[in-house]
């Protein structure tokens, strides 16, 4: 996200992004003084790619993938799939905890708890 005028913005919103070469992207934002804003999001990025400014155009150079990085950016996807599956657990123990407390106060019945918590529990194994 870059910050475009105080409000985060993707570069796809501000910018044509273009595969110009296999390993290669450029950016041409539609305006020219969000060019350093670009460039420090995708320096904070931390994605190991330094931008490449001509002008109005950012190029972004990707190099060849080593057997070291391909480790790295599997332990990386590892981590984000783990962050999700937590994030996933708890968005379902906050709504059976919302519906037991429902239950308990007379708002549903213990069958209509039991239905809705399978319900739950088929939408998170999906």
């Amino acid at each position: 996200m870059v910050d475009y005028y105080g409000t985060p913005t993707p570069i796809n919103q501000m910018a044509s992004v273009s595969v110009t070469e296999a390993r290669t992207l450029t950016i041409q934002p539609w305006d020219a003084g969000v060019i350093q804003n670009i460039e420090k999001a995708i320096n904070k990025a931390d994605l190991g790619i330094n931008p490449q400014t001509e002008g109005k155009t950012i190029r972004l150079t990707f190099p060849a993938l080593t057997e070291d990085r391909r480790i790295g950016i599997v332990k990386d996807i590892k981590k984000y799939a783990e962050e999700a599956r937590v994030a996933v657990r708890a968005i379902r123990r906050d709504a059976i905890d919302k519906l037991k407390k429902m239950e308990k106060k007379s708002e549903i019945t213990e069958d209509n708890l039991r239905d809705s918590e399978n319900k739950i529990q088929k939408q998170k194994e999906k």
